[in-house]
Order: structure tokens, then C-alpha cells, then sequence
């Protein structure tokens, strides 16, 4: 049916999106059915239907018979539009394709070649790097068999077991000058095996099985040996015999024996000080607290103290041992005197591990202001430790606290001890004083070892007349009770 010609069929109810066919059904069905009729006559809807769908057909048939040629001729225009999208699209595809290909072959595959040769190279590159600290750390290892075996009295050292010292023509014992070498050594194998970062010598070194076996069957054991032979130093450091005579303390026999006896305990403390444990982010001397070297020292102290109140009191209770007992007792100070003078001439070593501090401004800071802010020597750290500005000081004031008590437990036992120590309140109190004062006295021979030449005479080293008031103070103000 051509365009505005009339037609019973209702097409705008078909093409209406609300279009219901089930409505549609109902609306036909009841049009030509009454409500009350038993059974419905479904007939005539039916019949309605399908000659409204072959009305429908033929309208369609007679629109695409007349519109054959039209429907042709846009499916052709847009048939052969399709065929030259598809072959411009060929070939621009193809060009793609052919750039590509050039590109791969030009860029692409010389990217590979030359990656492979990158990897190839850092690959041998860390290879070479390794394999140098490898031998590095087997040269070191062997440097410090050699230097643990010169300790040990086991390598060349047994055989020529003294050198002369050229500054002073003083023989010292070359075994022993081993000790802070083997510190040095230990401390770069250390480093070595603590590089974390790939710039870092040493990087991986813990990977090589050999390096593993250096580090715990020669490396620990070895550290472990030299703290040990450098902590026993200083706990048995002593410039004077162990025996007293005439009430004066022994002092060596001679210029060398101090002049050894200082070269040791200078080469254990700075032993100490290079193995102690660096924090993590410590980095520069000025702030590295030498754990290892400071709690040795204060077990010297402490030890010194003890020995000396446990004397004293023992002296105290049986007074004619009292001249022994303050003789070993001064003894001892002028080995804390010696002590001191020692580590105050000690300067920071250079630690492998620590940026040495700048000390340009250091000659013109006052002393006091250097030993609160930038240690300069060995002897700051530990008097910082102790919080005293002096170790004889120190050794004496911690002498006198610990005495007070022993001796009144003395008075309160009573009896011969107790009476004998009231009768000689003069006599205590003087001799207290002169083993004080008498401490001062330092042999010349002790005193000018450092100095390179020897002595005879006594020196003074200090004005003690303070430490003299508390050390009688402790005893006799008991006995005035």
C-alpha cells in the first residue's frame, strides 16, 4: 500500500512502544465475543489476525518490489564504500607492518644484543669486584694470622721476641705491638663484611662459603683474643712490685720496666677503643662513646677500690699491718695517677670505621669546653663515664665512702679492735694523711717514661689536700661518735 493510501489496520497501535499483545488479544476477543457466552469463539479473532498479517505482508512485498532497485544501489554504494575502506586500511596496515619489521630489526634486536652485553658485563663486573675483595679479605686474613700468631709467641715473634724502639732505644716486646695492628686488621674485615650497598667493597662477601669459614673460624676468634690479651693488660696494669718495704711502696726496677709497662697499657686502651661496638648511626668520633674501653677501665677502678677497702678495713681491725695496707694502698693511686696520665696523652686513633672529627677550631676551645662537647683523648670518655674531673680523686672519695661504714662496724663490735683504733686517733689520723699526700709523690722514673728519658727523684702530680680531709674523715669521724 503506497504512502497515504487508506488502511483499516491500525498501524500506529502496532508501532506505539507500549504496544501490549496480550492486550491486543483481549481487546479482539471480547469485540467479537459476548461476556456471558459458554464456550468463547476464538474463530473470528483468529481469522482477524492472520488477515491483518497477510494484509501486513502484502504491503511489505508491494514496498520492496517498488523499491528494488534503490535498495540495490545502496547496497552496492555502501558494498564497494566497505572494499576501499578495507583496501586503504591494507595498506596502511602493511606500511605499519614493514615499519615495525625495520624498526625491530634496527632498534629492537640491537636493544637485545646490547642489553645481554650490559648483563654480561655488570655481571662480570661484580664478579671482578667480588673476586678483589676475596683476595683482600684472604690478604687480611693472613695478616692477621700472622700478627695472632706474633701474640701468641707461635710465628716469627718467638723468635726475635724483642725490638728496640727507635725514638727511645727501649726494648718492648714486638708480640705485644701486635695487638693494635690486629685491631686494625679486624676492623677492616669488619667493614668488609658489613657493606650492605653494591658501591661498597665487600658487597656479598658473606655468599663465598671461604669467607664465611674466614669470618667465624679466624676473624671472631681472633677478636675475641685480642679484647681478652688488651682487657687483661689493663687489669693487670702496675707500675710498682707487689710488695712493700720501710712503709714505701716498690717501685720498678728500672726506667724500662715503666717505660714498657706505659707502652702496654697505651697499645690496650687504644685497642679497646678501635673494637669497641660502633652504634648504628654513629659516624664521626666526636659522638662514639668506646663502650669497651670505658667499661674496662671502670672494672680497673672499681677493682683497685675494692682491694683497697677490703686492705684498709682488714688494716684497721689488726693495726700493725696498717703500714702495708697504706702502702699498697698509695701503690695503687700512683698506678690510677699513671693511669690517667697515660690516657690524657692518648689522642683519638684514627677508627676506620668513624670520619675523624674537625679539629681546626679545637686550639683555640678551651679545655673545659673540649672535655663537655669533643673528647680529644681517651681519658675524657672515660671521666665523662665516671662523672669526676680526676681518677685519683675519684679513687680516693669512693675509698672514703665505702670506709665509713666498715669502720664503724668496727666501733659498734667494741672490743681490743675498737679501743685500739680510739687510742690511735693521731696516729691514724697522720699516717691516713701521709699515704694521701705521700700518693702525690710519683717516681721520676714513672713519672718522665713518657718523656723519653729517665729519672731518679720523685715528682708531685697534684695537690691532694682535700682528698686527705675526706680519706681521715671517713675513719677517724666514726671514731669520734
Amino acid at each position: 500500500m503506497s504512502e497515504g493510501e487508506p488502511s483499516y489496520i491500525d498501524y500506529e497501535a502496532f508501532l506505539d512502544p507500549e504496544f501490549s499483545p496480550a492486550g491486543f488479544a483481549n481487546t479482539l476477543v471480547v469485540s467479537t465475543n459476548n461476556a456471558t457466552d459458554t464456550p468463547l469463539d476464538l474463530s473470528t479473532p483468529l481469522s482477524r489476525v492472520l488477515f491483518d498479517l497477510q494484509e501486513i505482508d502484502t504491503h511489505i512485498h508491494s514496498l520492496t518490489t517498488r523499491s528494488a532497485l534503490p535498495l540495490l544501489s545502496h547496497t552496492q554504494g555502501q558494498t564497494a564504500a566497505a572494499e576501499h575502506i578495507l583496501k586503504e586500511t591494507g595498506t596502511q596496515i602493511t606500511s605499519v607492518t614493514q615499519g615495525y619489521e625495520r624498526l625491530e630489526k634496527e632498534v629492537l634486536q640491537k636493544w637485545q644484543a646490547a642489553e645481554e652485553a650490559r648483563v654480561a658485563a655488570e655481571n662480570s663486573l661484580a664478579t671482578v669486584r667480588l673476586a678483589r675483595s676475596v683476595a683482600r679479605c684472604l690478604t687480611l686474613g693472613r695478616q692477621l694470622e700472622s700478627q695472632v700468631a706474633e701474640l701468641t709467641g707461635r710465628g716469627s715473634a718467638q723468635t726475635t721476641p724483642t725490638t728496640m724502639d727507635g725514638a727511645a732505644g727501649t726494648p718492648v716486646k714486638e708480640g705485644f705491638r701486635a695487638l693494635e695492628r690486629a685491631a686494625i686488621t679486624i676492623l677492616n674485615l669488619r667493614q668488609m663484611f658489613s657493606a650492605s650497598s653494591e658501591e661498597e667493597e665487600g658487597f656479598g662477601l658473606l655468599r663465598v662459603k671461604n669467607m664465611r669459614t674466614l669470618r667465624n673460624e679466624l676473624v671472631i676468634p681472633a677478636e675475641n683474643m685480642v679484647k681478652s690479651r688488651a682487657q687483661q693488660t689493663i687489669n693487670r696494669f702496675s707500675l710498682s712490685n707487689s710488695g712493700a718495704t720501710n712503709g714505701q711502696s716498690s717501685m720498678p726496677s728500672s726506667y724500662k720496666q715503666a717505660r714498657d709497662a706505659r707502652s702496654r697499657l697505651a697499645t690496650a686502651a687504644t685497642t679497646l677503643y678501635l673494637l669497641s661496638p660502633v652504634p648504628q648511626g654513629v659516624i664521626t668520633a666526636s659522638n662514639y662513646k668506646p663502650e669497651l674501653l670505658i667499661s674496662t677501665l671502670q672494672g680497673y677502678m672499681q677493682t683497685s677500690i675494692i682491694t683497697s677497702a677490703n686492705a684498709l678495713a682488714k688494716a684497721l681491725s689488726q693495726l700493725p699491718s696498717l703500714d702495708r695496707a697504706l702502702a699498697d694502698i698509695s701503690a695503687r693511686c700512683q698506678d690510677i695517677v699513671a693511669v690517667e696520665s697515660i690516657l690524657r696523652g692518648l689522642r683519638l686513633p684514627s677508627h676506620p670505621l668513624l670520619s675523624s672529627p674537625t679539629t681546626n677550631d679545637d686550639q683555640h676551645t678551651p679545655d673545659s669546653e673540649n672535655a663537655t662537647s669533643r673528647p680529644t683523648n681517651l681519658l675524657q670518655s672515660l671521666l665523662q663515664a665516671l662523672d669526676t674531673s680526676s681518677l685519683p680523686s675519684y679513687y680516693w672519695r669512693s675509698l672514703a665512702s665505702s670506709l665509713t661504714n666498715r669502720v664503724q662496724e668496727i666501733v659498734n663490735r667494741g672490743g681490743v679492735s675498737a679501743r685500739t683504733l680510739r687510742s690511735n686517733r693521731d696516729r691514724l689520723r697522720n699516717e691516713i694523711k701521709d699515704c694521701v699526700l705521700r700518693s702525690s709523690q710519683v717516681s721520676a722514673t714513672n713519672h718522665l717514661a713518657e718523656r723519653g728519658r729517665p729519672g731518679t727523684d720523685t715528682v708531685v702530680v697534684g695537690n691532694w689536700e682535700r682528698e686527705a680531709a675526706v680519706m681521715v674523715g671517713s675513719v677517724i669521724g666514726p671514731l669520734n661518735r
